[in-house]
Formats: structure tokens, C-alpha cells, sequence
């Protein structure tokens, strides 16, 4: 059995990427996307006809050239997620435009729009989880959609106040970032890294697993934003983990057990006192945490980048698109 194999075992994998063609070798339930990945994966010559589509999509529906750019990007967004649904037995996660992140009815609009275009394609509120940004407006922003039944995947969490705003307001999933964590602390401490159980990220997702698991939260936990498999490992028995297709073949290369790391048990004894996160102390507690602050804005300025570069690329790329305002 390889290490793949064996985590499958104990944690839902899921592949975090936007290339169909990896993600249908890895066989993974899931598959998550974001700007990032989406502009890597349209600029492959087999997925031009999805950003054609796209294109073609927003100018047809308005001749603002601003109202434009947002539509193609919800179509090219959602044709990867339906293509993705078709070689994956579970979800999708599709991201609002992370320059909404402040914004909760903008962002709750979004993402009716985004179940909109799902809907017309024939795919169920339950294959889909809308991702935003865990700002305190993000949060609010699931809250309702949750509601409507509309499910959510909660990202660029980097603190515990994050996590405990959105168990609270029933989010259906949330991905603690691994990777970006550690990362801040290697620079910040001057190392070059950390052994596994010593690792900020995985200490990290760790403390917000125990938490949930022993106050009953129904909300999942899905690792994200790994830098090596061994952050992987040392998270096995995660509810679920978001991995690139790079790792799950390395992971898949190598025969060997899994040790469980996390246990649901376990979290009874190990998980903290219950905590109240009101607007006030998500605030403060987010201010005093430097690190937490500074990933979190980073991560929204990357993503909506991203977003702008993808935009542009789509427009750029369609040969048949004179039209556009």
C-alpha cells in the first residue's frame, strides 16, 4: 500500500488544482479551485474552448466592458467546476472574487450568481461549496448562504479567531493554510524549516481540529497550502486535505503505514475551553496575531491579482472576441 493509499484510509483527499487532466489521474472525491490554479490551467491549449466560452459568455450578456470582465470570469469559473464534477464522485469548490472580501452583500450576490450558472448546467447545491475569504464580512456572507442552502468552503485561514467565527456560524467547511503559515515563521524566526510535530502550519490545523472535534462542531477541517508531504502526514486523520497533484504522486511513489495523527477521541481531553468570538474580539484577536493579519491580506491581494490576470488573459486569448467593450 502506498502513503497515498494509506491516508485515503483515515482523511478525504482532495486535489487542489484546476487542470482537469491531473485530477482525473489522481482520482481524488474532491477537487478545490481558486484564481491562482484556474489561470494556470486556462493558459493549457486543452482547455482554450472553456475560456472561448467564457469570453463569448460575458460579451453576448453586456457591453460594459467591467460587467464583461465579472461575467466571464463566473462562466470560466464554473466550466472548470462542471468539467471537474464530471470525472469526481464528490465537490467542487468555486471562489467569489476576492476583491468582495470586505463586502458581504456583494459576495453573497456572487456566489447566488455562481449557483445560478451551476443550476442552468444541471449541477446540484450539493456537488458545490462556494469558497470565500474567512473575513469577518466573509463569514457573515456564508452564514446566510448556509441558510439558503448554499454550502461554503471558508479560505485563507491563517488564524484561530477565523476558525472559531466560522464554526460558529455553521460554515460547512474551512481550509487552514499550512504551507503559508510556516512560511511567515521561517522568515520571521530565521530557520529553514521544522520537523513535522514542531511545524506553526500543521501545530496550527492541529489545535483547530482538536477544538472543533471536542465541542461538536459540525463544520469539517481541510488542511491546505502544504510545502511538503511530511505536512501532510503528520495531519493524517484530518477530516479532509487538500493536496497538488505534485504531492499526492510523490506521496503515491512511496509504500509504507500512515500513522493517525488527529483522532476525534482524542480531541475530547486535548481540545480547548469553549471560546465566544464576537465581531469585537474576531477583530482584536485577528489584530494581535501579526502573522494571521498579514497572510490574510496578502492572500486576498494575491487571489484578486490572480483574478485581474486571469481576466485579462481570457480576453486576450479568444481570437474570435473582437467584440469585446
Amino acid at each position: 500500500m502506498t502513503k497515498l493509499e494509506a491516508l485515503r484510509n483515515m482523511t478525504q483527499v482532495v486535489a487542489d488544482t484546476g487542470d482537469i487532466e491531473a485530477i482525473a489521474e489522481h482520482h481524488p472525491v474532491d477537487a478545490t479551485t481558486n484564481p491562482s490554479l484556474l489561470y494556470k490551467a486556462a493558459q493549457l491549449p486543452q482547455y482554450k474552448h472553456l475560456v472561448d466560452d467564457a469570453v463569448e459568455y460575458g460579451i453576448a450578456r453586456n457591453n460594459d466592458a467591467a460587467e464583461q470582465s465579472r461575467l466571464m470570469m463566473d462562466r470560466l469559473a464554473v466550466n472548470f467546476g462542471v468539467e471537474i464534477l464530471k470525472i469526481i464522485p464528490g465537490r467542487v469548490s468555486t471562489e467569489v472574487d476576492a476583491r468582495l472580501s470586505f463586502d458581504t452583500e456583494a459576495t453573497i450576490a456572487r456566489a447566488m450568481q455562481l449557483m445560478g450558472l451551476y443550476d442552468a448546467a444541471g449541477i446540484s447545491k450539493d456537488r458545490v461549496l462556494i469558497k470565500i475569504a474567512s473575513t469577518w464580512e466573509g463569514i457573515r456572507a456564508a452564514e446566510v448562504l448556509e441558510r439558503e442552502g448554499i454550502h461554503s468552503n471558508l479560505t485563507l485561514m491563517f488564524g484561530f479567531p477565523q476558525a472559531v467565527a466560522c464554526a460558529d456560524a455553521g460554515v460547512t467547511l474551512i481550509s487552514p493554510f499550512v504551507g503559508r503559515i510556516s512560511d511567515w515563521f521561517k522568515k520571521v524566526e530565521g530557520v529553514d524549516g521544522y520537523s513535522p510535530e514542531d511545524d506553526p502550519g500543521v501545530r496550527s490545523v492541529t489545535r483547530i481540529y482538536n477544538y472543533y472535534k471536542r465541542h461538536g462542531y459540525k463544520t469539517t477541517v481541510m488542511g491546505a497550502s502544504f510545502r511538503n508531504s511530511e505536512q501532510i502526514l503528520q495531519l493524517a486523520g484530518c477530516d479532509l486535505l487538500t493536496i497538488s497533484p505534485h504531492l499526492m504522486e510523490q506521496l503515491d511513489q512511496v509504500s509504507g503505514e500512515v500513522p493517525r495523527q488527529l483522532e476525534p477521541q482524542a480531541a475530547t481531553y486535548i481540545g480547548e475551553d469553549r471560546v465566544h468570538m464576537g465581531e469585537k474580539d474576531f477583530r482584536w484577536s485577528m489584530n494581535d496575531d501579526a502573522m494571521a493579519t498579514e497572510k490574510l491580506a496578502e492572500g486576498i491581494r494575491g487571489f484578486a491579482a490572480d483574478a485581474s490576470k486571469l481576466a485579462q488573459f481570457a480576453f486576450e486569448a479568444c481570437a474570435s472576441c473582437g467584440k469585446a467593450a
